[in-house]
């Protein structure tokens, strides 16, 4: 079953350049690719023809010729390094800065290289060009250009090196919030929340009710909202790693094993900032598999960042926008909120002044299983578009001032669950009512039905497990109203 004609001509209509022929068996051909959703919509863009379809031959060849595999680096180092040629690809690269030479130092993770220090040197001009794109993210694609040097940075035969000698990023669009906050008015609250789940690959068609959209949408908070902290329980195979690491390239997935303090806030023999430093969201997916090396010294580093944003590492002090998220499976028996749910996460997880710090629970049971008739097809967003104006989304301050101004907070309200319930609000504004600016814009009973009660639901969840495991809890929310 398809989309309303009236959602897909609309995002025809408004958002033309932006706007991409999704095709779940094309999907399928870019996933054997191993090429990620945002870099997939641009590609069938740039090969569609008009009525969106695409020959796949045709992508097949480009991304043969221009996106190297670990498999094709060896033939790309033997032409640079045997024929002198230089070699240009686009590819997924990470650059840092040496503190002892001051020089950059690039690695492309996909391919597994370099194997050593200063294999992999940045040309200072190339650095200097793109200081903001090679810097800023912890990790970036772009076009790069590439040569061999017989001389590194030593400046001694048998010392080589590879030098990027040119960078161009992947950042097809220069993302104008502004428009997609003026476009939302064209659309009604039902055809825009059709439109949020065409853009991140769903058929609306393939959900019973609203509800259930919802709670698939709540996914996109921490995409949206800085330092938005989730946990979702959910049965196998509702896409929940798929959201968290295929649709934005400012999400990181940690997908089972140990995670060590360092790898998260800051690495003190590295001098580097860790995840929470460089990424919009850190997702622990299947968290039943994650452990940590020292499980109170990660404690006390997540209560503190998940209070206020800081963290101390020796005698660093760094600051972070990411929002956590703990994803994990639960079995049928305990997709209940009056049951303890929480003996589900790890260890280091089940400790209730922690957990305090979690803003709000999402019902996985409410998503349905991935099924066919899930996968978008359509006229849609295109995802690297649509992922760029969320990560914009996050530094307008406008939203978190509207729900302050929205919303009565009672003078006795616990600080934690405000806090939650306004983070929570002004996410779910951003989602579903982009073009608001003032007070006078928004109506009322909308807000409540589709910010408030929602940021309620989600943090009494929390609330409830916490008094299950500690009466010391209450197992109420406070009872904030709108003005």
């Amino acid at each position: 079953m398809n989309v309303s004609s009236t959602v897909q001509d609309k995002i025809r209509t408004y958002f033309q350049d932006m706007a991409v022929y999704k095709d779940p068996t094309q999907n399928k051909f870019f996933s054997s690719l191993s090429i990620p959703s945002y870099l997939r919509d641009w590609m069938v863009m740039r090969f569609a023809d008009d009525s969106g379809k695409v020959n796949l031959d045709e992508v097949g060849e480009y991304v043969r010729k221009n996106i190297p595999g670990k498999k094709d680096w060896e033939l790309l180092k033997s032409r640079m390094i045997k024929d002198g040629q230089r070699v240009r690809f686009l590819a997924k690269l990470r650059v840092e800065l040496d503190v002892r030479t001051g020089q950059g130092m690039f690695s492309l993770p996909d391919l597994g290289f370099p194997n050593r220090k200063y294999e992999a040197i940045v040309d200072d001009r190339v650095l200097r060009q793109n200081r903001e794109e090679l810097l800023a993210d912890s990790e970036t694609w772009g076009v790069i250009e590439c040569e061999w040097s017989p001389f590194g940075l030593t400046g001694k035969e048998g010392d080589g090196a590879i030098y990027m000698t040119d960078f161009k990023p992947f950042k097809p669009y220069k993302v104008d919030v502004e428009f997609y906050q003026e476009v939302r008015k064209e659309f009604t609250l039902d055809e825009w929340i059709d439109m949020l789940l065409l853009a991140v690959d769903y058929n609306p068609a393939g959900f019973l009710d609203t509800r259930q959209k919802l709670t698939l949408l709540s996914r996109l908070l921490p995409f949206v909202e800085n330092r938005v902290n989730l946990i979702e329980l959910a049965p196998k195979g509702t896409g929940k790693s798929y959201m968290m690491s295929q649709l934005s390239k400012y999400g990181w997935l940690v997908s089972g094993g140990s995670i060590s303090r360092a790898r998260l806030f800051y690495d003190v023999s590295r001098k580097t900032p860790g995840l929470v430093s460089r990424y919009d969201y850190v997702a622990f997916d299947e968290v039943q598999t994650i452990s940590f090396p020292d499980i109170d010294e990660i404690r006390g580093a997540l209560k503190g960042y998940m209070e206020s944003g800081e963290y101390r590492v020796g005698d660093y002090r760094g600051v972070g926008d990411a929002g956590l998220v703990l994803m994990g499976n639960i079995p049928e028996e305990k997709m209940r909120e009056d049951a303890d749910m929480f003996t589900e996460l790890p260890y280091a997880f089940q400790e209730s002044a922690l957990i305090d710090r979690f803003h709000g629970f999402i019902r996985g049971w409410d998503i349905p299983r991935m099924r066919e008739n899930m996968k978008a097809e359509g006229w849609a967003l295109n995802v690297e578009y649509f992922s760029e104006v969320m990560h914009s989304l996050r530094s307008e301050i406008i939203y978190p001032a509207l729900v302050d101004a929205l919303l009565g907070i009672p003078r006795s309200g616990d600080t934690r669950d405000t806090t939650a319930i306004k983070r929570i609000c002004s996410g779910f504004l951003k989602l579903l009512f982009p073009h608001v600016k003032h007070v006078e814009d928004i109506d009322r009973e909308e807000f409540r039905t589709y910010c408030l009660e929602l940021a309620r639901q989600m943090r009494g969840i929390i609330r409830r497990q916490l008094h299950l495991m500690d009466s010391e809890y209450s197992d109420a929310v406070p009872d904030i109203q709108i003005r």
